[in-house]
């Protein structure tokens, strides 16, 4: 049995989850609304305050379903509660972030700045010009959001410049050696 997939989702107050005909899931809290159909063999059973995901079977596919399934549940339930956020750090001489409005400007060291517009949930922070803040309800959404504003200036291995997640370890190189 999926380890995972056997745990209860508890369902904290204030949120309320309706699973309708096909596996339709939808989500609703104090931070927003989410909804996903998942595959129709699983089954999704709720009592009260608590889910549970079980499976038909034991087959290979059923049972990556089964914990798939259960944490993107359990994700949709988190996001309306808390909330998700990835931290982005930008290092380099020059480099900067700055919000207008609700469009987020990055320099970049390009010869234009280039922009990110707040939308589907997502919101920036900037509580320094080089720390950025992508925060939203939907996990998925937040995580490629934050990938897309990694992409354009990824930090490189010489001098580690770029735009880093907080935390993440660049593998640095030693660069040419004189004689």
């Amino acid at each position: 049995m999926s380890r995972i997939g056997r745990e209860p989702i508890t369902v904290p107050a204030g949120v309320t989850v309706t699973v309708a005909a096909g596996n339709e899931v939808t989500v609703k809290g104090p931070l927003g609304e989410l909804k996903q159909t998942f595959n129709a063999a699983i089954e999704i059973k709720q009592d009260g305050n608590v889910i549970n995901v079980c499976r038909p079977n034991d087959q290979k596919e059923m049972r990556a379903l089964h914990g798939l399934t259960r944490t993107l549940l359990n994700n949709m339930v988190e996001g309306v509660t808390k909330g998700f956020a990835k931290k982005l750090e930008i290092v380099g001489v020059g480099y900067r972030a700055e919000k207008q409005g609700k469009k987020l400007n990055l320099g970049l060291g390009y010869s234009h700045p280039v922009v990110f517009e707040e939308e589907n949930g997502i919101t920036f922070e900037v509580p320094d010009n080089t720390t950025i803040i992508v925060k939203g309800i939907d996990k998925q959404a937040v995580g490629q959001v934050a990938a897309v504003i990694r992409s354009k200036r990824p930090p490189e291995p010489y001098l580690g410049k770029g735009i880093k997640y907080s935390g993440e370890k660049i593998r640095r190189k030693a660069g040419k050696t004189g004689k």
